[in-house]
């Protein structure tokens, strides 16, 4: 048998025994209160700050076409994001499990009234998916930008 098909056929019946015959992941791990937290919200400022530096560098470059314009944007995106999601993490840790009901399970729950300041900024940053999906879509423009460029520098 050839070296590279055996290597190949290992690959696919260690994948297979994977994908099959599952056992406990251990994938997450949780830290207890408070560095967990910490560590978190300090990635979500770091994340903020590299996105602010590339919007900047990009701006202050100026390069030339439409790619780099929707690269911003999603930095522009992506740091208003961020600071939903520190707001978000930041409400959560205000809230007590008595200003929730869980409908049908955990997946499906409300805040109960009367609303408060706290419970709006954790129910707006709970829609963080309306700053995420732009955000990504203005990426993909992107970089699909900048890949029709280069296919059109290839062609010249």
């Amino acid at each position: 048998m050839h070296p590279v098909l055996k290597y190949t056929l290992s690959l696919l019946i260690a994948l297979g025994c994977c994908i099959l015959l599952p056992g406990q992941s251990m994938a997450l791990q949780t830290h207890g209160a408070p560095e967990g937290m910490y560590v978190h919200q300090m990635a979500h400022i770091l994340y903020m700050a590299a996105m602010g530096y590339l919007y900047w560098d990009t701006k202050r470059s100026t390069f030339p076409g439409r790619g780099w314009i929707y690269l911003r944007i999603f930095c522009f995106f992506t740091i208003l994001w961020n600071f939903l999601a520190i707001m978000g993490h930041a409400a959560t840790q205000h809230l007590h499990p008595g200003d929730f009901t869980h409908v049908n399970g955990y997946l499906f729950s409300k805040v109960n009234m009367p609303l408060t300041f706290v419970k709006f900024i954790y129910y707006t940053a709970k829609l963080d998916h309306l700053l995420a999906v732009p955000s990504m879509f203005f990426l993909y423009m992107s970089l699909r930008s900048f890949y029709k460029n280069s296919l059109k520098r290839d062609d010249e």
